[in-house]
């Protein structure tokens, strides 16, 4: 159990049932009154973001969660494929837990996958990971007037804005938290 007094950014705590994090807190102690911590709280399952107030002293339940680390291994219809990389088991994750990250995916990444009562609720994706450019127009020397960037497919099959000296079967250093290209990397 925590007390009000240990709520902070990224905190799991479980509210009828449902794992929910902590996304913003402020610690409030009016001139009268009891003090008391107003939250932004986002449900791990389904997104939804609540703004929940706890009074001073109250009392909340801890979400077990557990991380592992986990190896991707191929998608279907029916989902993304994971394996365990400690116990080889493998389990398939819905497209609505990937969600966005789908578009860095490649086979064999390592992901941490963050499970609630063994059922998995998220995807943390490294910072960085390096993806081939399988298509892309050749950059015209001196056009300048775009910004010096031009469109580039990925193999996962995103396209992001590159600079105009990336050609085909390079690789890219992407990074996931904001989806930008960072730089090439050496062959």
């Amino acid at each position: 159990m925590y007390e009000t007094s240990d709520i902070r950014k990224g905190l799991k705590i479980r509210i009828d049932g449902e794992p929910y994090i902590v996304v913003e807190f402020q610690f409030v102690k009016p001139g009268k009154g009891n003090a008391f911590t107003r939250t932004r709280i986002k449900n791990l399952v389904t997104g939804a973001v609540l703004d929940k107030t706890y009074k001073s002293g109250e009392k909340l339940q801890e979400a077990s969660m557990e991380e592992r680390e986990m190896q991707f291994l191929y998608r279907d219809d029916s989902g993304f494929f994971f394996m365990d990389q400690s116990s080889y088991d493998q389990i398939t994750i819905s497209p609505e837990v990937v969600d966005q990250d789908a578009r860095f995916l490649k086979d064999n990444l390592v992901v941490m996958v963050l499970l609630f009562e063994d059922r998995p609720v998220s995807i943390a994706l490294p910072n960085f990971v390096e993806l081939e450019v399988i298509d892309t127009e050749p950059g015209v020397r001196g056009d300048t007037a775009s910004g010096g960037k031009k469109p580039a497919t990925l193999e996962t099959g995103t396209v992001i804005n590159v600079p105009l000296f990336i050609e085909r079967g390079e690789i890219l250093r992407i990074d996931t938290r904001t989806g930008d290209y960072t730089e090439r990397v050496k062959s």
